[in-house]
């Protein structure tokens, strides 16, 4: 069977972006994907207080088609203390961006795994310990993990 690339191309520009969220009280990480829906990468860090702004600006120029936000879980699977802020964000963000699919995906251990990321790649000390990167990180595991199960459906 063979592609033609004419009906191919004009389907991948119209593919939207997947983005995710690890939400934190403080600071939010922000991972986005490439434009095939096949890798994700780390974005940005915002301060959680101006995550609508930073978000409104981002969506006048991309298109996510689907929005991962992050789902912390307790070891024995019951909610996480900021879990109420966290469906707060999501019934919120539901309501600014009605055209954008949520997703809520399984965040257990992004955080510890980021920082073993970052030590077994031989970042610094300062590195290491700087939050907003292992948030962006965090964002970045979080969406990954949503791809490849995505994948598989």
């Amino acid at each position: 069977m063979t592609i033609d690339s004419k009906q191919f191309i004009p389907y991948i520009c119209i593919m939207g972006i997947f983005m995710s969220i690890d939400f934190g009280e403080k600071r939010c990480g922000l991972a986005i994907t490439d434009s095939l829906n096949t890798c994700a990468f780390a974005l940005d860090t915002v301060p959680t207080k101006k995550i609508f702004e930073y978000l409104n600006d981002f969506f006048k120029i991309n298109k996510p088609e689907i929005f991962v936000i992050g789902e912390p879980k307790q070891k024995d699977n019951s909610n996480s203390q900021i879990e109420s802020l966290i469906k707060k964000f999501s019934r919120d963000f539901k309501k600014r961006f009605p055209s954008v699919k949520v997703h809520r995906h399984d965040e257990r251990f992004t955080s510890k795994i980021a920082k073993r990321f970052l030590i077994n790649s031989g970042a610094k000390r300062k590195i290491r310990h700087n939050k907003s990167i292992i948030d962006k990180i965090s964002a970045t595991i979080i969406l990954q993990d949503f791809l490849d199960k995505y994948k598989k459906i």
